[in-house]
């Protein structure tokens, strides 16, 4: 047996890295990822079409990403190879308030102005929006440059000249034509709802973009002046109300009637349209036909310091004192307010 003195001897363990490049030039010369839609369309071939879950652009890949293309991969090379037209479709994401976050913290890491002074510089008649969109897009084309050298360093097969980045022009007026067919058709709605405010970067975020922290709260504890019209005249009520059952130490004779409600929301105050009062609580009968007043909309609060503090008569208004069965009974002071419900 003879061998050629001219050749180099083969290495007796196996080095990617000595192959790797070569195979992936030799594949991306013989444009070997790209599908031909004519083929489909003339019937000649049957389509494969993965759409890659697009990566965000606030980070280099890891090894979730690994694992997850590498599936992707086995599929779309073997259904490639039965003869289906096949694309993969490859793309990046913006991730929407993420990349403005971890754009702002890399420019305050670098000692550089964050998006709060260019938003002053905008404030002052600057174009600090346009300067911050720009250093942003910077991060966002250093970081897709990264993450597709990684996907092509796995040697993934997509459709590279397919390549997109969702807030494209292309990509932009897909979702909007998307959305509007989805309303047109009554499978979305918009609707008021409570969303996490962030009060910075002055946009809601997503539940899974809050840290949430635990802190003390506090229990406030709202009078509400008893009131009861007088008869033939319902304009003008009695000032006080003289039932032993809602007197007690803490309520002399000479003083207002009144109930207490605790709350730890106390802005719910201004909306309140009822005192619902549990019919079992012994004290229930002692407000039956009798009213509250509750502070006007229009008017500050009423309480300060947990007093009493008596604005005008013509800022408050009257709502009634009702029994709600499913009111829990009192086991301190206070039957709850009923206040409208708010989304």
């Amino acid at each position: 047996m003879t061998t050629d003195a001219t050749m180099p001897p083969m290495s007796k363990a196996y080095n990617p890295a000595d192959h790797e490049s070569r195979i992936w030039q030799k594949w991306i010369d013989a444009n070997a990822f790209h599908a031909n839609p004519d083929r489909v369309l003339n019937g000649e071939a049957r389509p494969y079409c993965v759409l890659i879950p697009p990566p965000n652009v606030t980070a280099a890949l890891h090894l979730g990403h690994a694992l997850n293309n590498s599936i992707q991969d086995i599929l779309v090379r073997a259904h490639r190879m039965m003869g289906y037209e096949t694309l993969w479709m490859p793309g990046t994401d913006h991730a929407g308030i993420a990349t403005q976050t971890m754009g702002d913290k890399r420019l305050k890491d670098q000692g550089k102005d964050g998006i709060a002074e260019y938003k002053r510089k905008e404030l002052d008649g600057g174009n600090g929006r346009e300067e911050f969109i720009g250093l942003v897009q910077e991060f966002k084309d250093e970081f897709e440059q990264r993450i597709t050298h990684q996907l092509q360093t796995m040697g993934c097969s997509c459709d590279w000249d397919r390549q997109r980045f969702t807030m494209d022009d292309i990509c932009a007026r897909a979702v909007r034509e998307a959305f509007f067919r989805l309303f047109k058709d009554g499978l979305i709605y918009r609707g008021k709802r409570l969303v996490n405010w962030d009060p910075v970067t002055q946009t809601a975020l997503a539940d899974d973009e809050v840290e949430m922290e635990e802190v003390d709260g506090h229990f406030y504890y709202l009078r509400y002046p008893l009131v009861k019209e007088i008869e033939g005249d319902p304009s003008r009520h009695l000032g006080r109300t003289r039932n032993p059952r809602l007197r007690g130490e803490t309520h002399p004779e000479d003083e207002q009637a009144w109930v207490t409600v605790a709350t730890t929301r106390p802005e719910t105050f201004m909306g309140d349209t009822a005192v619902a009062v549990n019919p079992k609580d012994p004290r229930a009968g002692a407000v039956r036909g009798a009213a509250c007043h509750a502070a006007d909309r229009r008017t500050r609060h009423p309480h300060h310091r947990g007093r009493l503090c008596g604005p005008a008569r013509q800022v408050w208004r009257r709502v009634p004192a009702m029994p709600r069965r499913r009111c829990p009974p009192a086991s301190s002071r206070s039957p709850p307010p009923t206040t409208p419900t708010t989304t």
